[in-house]
Formats: C-alpha cells, sequence, structure tokens
C-alpha cells in the first residue's frame, strides 16, 4: 500500500455473475415462512436438520425437506432479545460447536437493552428432548456494551483452529463518531477469537496466548483484527482455512476482506480502498486494503459469501 493513498485505487470489483444454463433460482422449501430469518443453519450431527433464527428471538427446526410444511420451536428467548424487523438488532448470530453431536451445545449472538448490549451465549440442547433447547440453560459468555442501535450486528464462527470468532460494528451512527474502527482498546469494529472450550461460570472463556494484542498494555487482548465497520457476515475457506469478511460501508462502498491477525481494515479512515476522513490525502500507511468492491449504487449491503471452487458451476 502506498503512504499516501490517492482517493481512488482500482480493486477487483464484484460484478453480475454470468448467465449460465447451469443456474437458476427456484423457491425453496415452498410451504414454510419466516419472520424476520437471520440465520439458516444445519448441525453436522447426521439429523439433517436446518434452523432458521428469527430477529425477535425464536429458532425453528425442520427436516431438510423440500416437501416440508411446518416447523417446530426449538428455543424462544423473545422475552431476552431486543429489537426486530426494522431495526439492526435482534437474535443476529447462531453457530453449533465443533462437538455438538457429543456436548449439544451451541452459541447465539443477540441484543439486549436496559442497558443496551451485544450478548454471546451458549445454550445447550434439552437432555430430554434432543429437538428442544434448555432456555435455563444459558451461559452468558461474554457482554459487549453498545452506544447506539445500529451497527450491532454480527456473527459468531469457529474457525478451523477450533476458536470462536466474533464478528462486532462499530458501535453505529454514520462516520464512526466513537472512533471504535481504529481503537484496539475497544471490542466493537472488530473480529474477536477467544478460546469456549472449557467454558464455565467461573471462566467464561480464554484469550488464545497467540492472539495480536495479548499482553499489550491498553489493547483488548480478545481482537484478532480490527478497523471494520459493520462486519455482518463472515466464512472460512474449507480448504484454505483463511477468513472472508463481507463488511457494510457506509454511503458509496461495500467491501470484502481477507482477514488476517492483527491487521488495521482502515475504518474509519477509509472505505472501501478509498479516503473516507478526509476524502483525500489520507494516511493509509498500515492499512489493508478489501480484496473487492462495489458502489452502493450497484447493489444493496453485502452479507457475506462463500468460497466456491465447484466445476459444477463454471460462472463462479
Amino acid at each position: 500500500i502506498h503512504t499516501r493513498v490517492e482517493p481512488f485505487i482500482p480493486l477487483p470489483t464484484l460484478t453480475s455473475v454470468p448467465t449460465s444454463s447451469y443456474i437458476k433460482v427456484e423457491r425453496t422449501f415452498p410451504s414454510l415462512s419466516f419472520t424476520g430469518a437471520t440465520n439458516l443453519v444445519q448441525p453436522d450431527d447426521g439429523s439433517d436438520r436446518l434452523f432458521v433464527t428469527e430477529q425477535t428471538g425464536r429458532i425453528v427446526a425442520f427436516p431438510h425437506d423440500q416437501q416440508v410444511d411446518q416447523t417446530a420451536t426449538f428455543l424462544d428467548i423473545t422475552d431476552r432479545v431486543e429489537g426486530g424487523r426494522g431495526t439492526e438488532e435482534g437474535l443476529l448470530g447462531f453457530v453449533f460447536d465443533p462437538a455438538f453431536r457429543e456436548n449439544g451445545y451451541f452459541y447465539l449472538y443477540y441484543t439486549a437493552h436496559t442497558p443496551r448490549r451485544s450478548v454471546l451465549s451458549r445454550f445447550s440442547v434439552s437432555q430430554n428432548d434432543p429437538n428442544l433447547a434448555d432456555r435455563d440453560s444459558e451461559l452468558i459468555i461474554m457482554e459487549i456494551a453498545q452506544p447506539d442501535g445500529r451497527h450491532n450486528r454480527g456473527q459468531p464462527g469457529f474457525g478451523p483452529d477450533g476458536y470462536l470468532y466474533i464478528g462486532l460494528g462499530d458501535g453505529g451512527r454514520g462516520g464512526d463518531p466513537f472512533g471504535n474502527g481504529q481503537n484496539t482498546a475497544t471490542l466493537l469494529g472488530s473480529i474477536l477469537r477467544i478460546d469456549v472450550s472449557g467454558a464455565s461460570a467461573e471462566e467464561r472463556y480464554r484469550i488464545p496466548p497467540d492472539n495480536p494484542f495479548v499482553g499489550i498494555a491498553g489493547a483488548a487482548e480478545e481482537v484478532w483484527a480490527y478497523g471494520l465497520r459493520n462486519p455482518w457476515r463472515f466464512s472460512f475457506d474449507s480448504e484454505t482455512g483463511r477468513l472472508w469478511v463481507a463488511d457494510v460501508g457506509q454511503n458509496e462502498w461495500e467491501e470484502v476482506d481477507l482477514v488476517e491477525k492483527g491487521q488495521n481494515y482502515g475504518w474509519n479512515i477509509m472505505e472501501g480502498a478509498h479516503c473516507f476522513r478526509p476524502r483525500t490525502g489520507c494516511d493509509g500507511t498500515g492499512l489493508q486494503l478489501p480484496v473487492a468492491e462495489y458502489r452502493t449504487a450497484e447493489g444493496c449491503s453485502i452479507i457475506g459469501g462463500y468460497v466456491s471452487r465447484s466445476g459444477v458451476l463454471p460462472s463462479l
């Protein structure tokens, strides 16, 4: 990266997928409907079930069958979740423990109020019924104060190293007025990395010893990478283990970041590969550019994606 970042640096841009005879769009599970769906998740437990989270705080389950015409409530925590359709709050993240088949654990990320905060919790499946979660099993792993009702969206996800990664927005309002994106002392505007393998009421999580800010005075040791605005979704490449993050832009640029240990992804100095504040001549020293971007005028907010190497869909 140049020491002085110009207003525009050419990057690969995301364009429309070429028309292909191999691709068509169909309504999946045509007899089902959901209210404010935020996740579709399938556990690796051999049950062939799918789970959908609804923003208000409900999780439903159903068999992976296109003819299915009803769902069953797996967990309802609407009394603990704050937010709903039209807001950036609610039940936002859901991931099964890598050992879910054996331990029955899963993790939720949701927002709560009084005070306003983001909550990362572990729940367990009911010991009496594998189709129900135990409402009373909640172990709160982490609570993060939120200064505003926007940019609270995020995701928990397990990496190939077995650690839990969490994406957090900058805390809200346009332009990051709280200065969280470039502040390594806060958990906001970052990707976190923690060890929950031994989580208990006495020790909710541990800090992996190779996290980049371990032992650095004034820095949050949970932080894996920072300088992000609103990393709504991320995924790990199943072949290489690399971490791909979709970071929602402000008004002009949506970006895809290849996130690596300890790196600064530029917000709010930059939006995508472009100076945000000031608009020209910003200092990009030490900042990591996105690997791809597109103008907001060309599409809606970026919400995630996966690496595909399948020969079945050549256009991908």
